[in-house]
């Protein structure tokens, strides 16, 4: 059963994955999308916009994924901490390495808003073409051998922390660093699918959030990886042939 914890440690992750959540569905049900429509100039302002907007949307999607991890490290912690002393502080490594994995993401906003900003000012039918490399280069990488290690390591919370464990407070940060590390290794190029060819619309973030727990959590999770890769690439090509449907793929953010 588990201990007192772990379940104060997935209770308050999930909370905070519910708040991120509501903030993600109240934006885009009132429309206020970060994405830019129109090809104009990257900026300072609409880049910090972008990136505290990406952060919300990145602990929306990826906490409940990363919970086991998070959850396990919070009770081996915990069993390492003398009995009288438990109550104080021993919550501070936990919250040090969610922080660290959660700004990690956050900060890959600022490519990733360099990469639209380019990708948006392609002229023309440019940016169907633009989507469907993008489609196929994330289907491509779904089925390479560093999709899978990184899979891997994000899919084992025990082997994970087994062969990264540091003590103390750098030990927390250490591992935070990793295992961000690993995550976003998995994750990023679904994250370009989702800017580009879904304009991170709500259907493309349920849908991708999706996917992510399932290629970490469910059985056959790597089968789900190349499944989604294959999906891509057959998506990609599609774009390619018919370049119209990219406005039905990034559907009222579309040209």
């Amino acid at each position: 059963m588990p201990d007192r914890t772990t379940v104060l440690t997935s209770a308050a992750l999930l909370g905070a994955a519910a708040v991120a959540w509501v903030s993600v569905v109240r934006s885009s049900l009132q429309g206020d999308d970060m994405m830019m429509t129109m090809p104009m100039p990257a900026t300072w302002a609409d880049g910090t916009a972008f990136v505290l907007g990406w952060a919300v949307m990145m602990a929306a999607m990826m906490l409940p994924s990363a919970l086991p991890m998070i959850a396990l490290y919070g009770a081996i912690r915990g069993s390492k901490v003398a009995p009288g002393r438990r109550a104080v502080g021993h919550g501070v490594p936990v919250a040090i390495f969610t922080a660290v994995y959660l700004a990690v993401w956050a900060v890959s906003g600022a490519p990733v808003y360099l990469a639209h900003t380019a990708l948006m000012a392609v002229p023309g039918s440019g940016l169907a073409y633009g989507v469907a490399i993008v489609l196929m280069a994330a289907g491509a990488f779904q089925l390479s051998p560093l999709k899978q290690a990184c899979l891997r390591a994000c899919r084992s919370p025990l082997g994970f922390l087994l062969g990264h464990w540091r003590p103390g407070g750098w030990g927390s940060l250490a591992l935070g660093w990793y295992h961000a590390i690993y995550c976003l290794g998995c994750c990023w190029a679904l994250m370009l699918v989702l800017v580009a060819a879904g304009a991170m619309g709500l259907r493309w973030v349920l849908l991708i959030t999706a996917v992510v727990a399932a290629e970490k959590l469910l059985p056959g999770g790597e089968w789900i990886a190349r499944a989604t890769g294959v999906a891509l690439v057959v998506l990609g090509m599609t774009v390619a042939v018919r370049p119209e449907l990219v406005m039905v793929l990034r559907g009222a953010h579309a040209m």
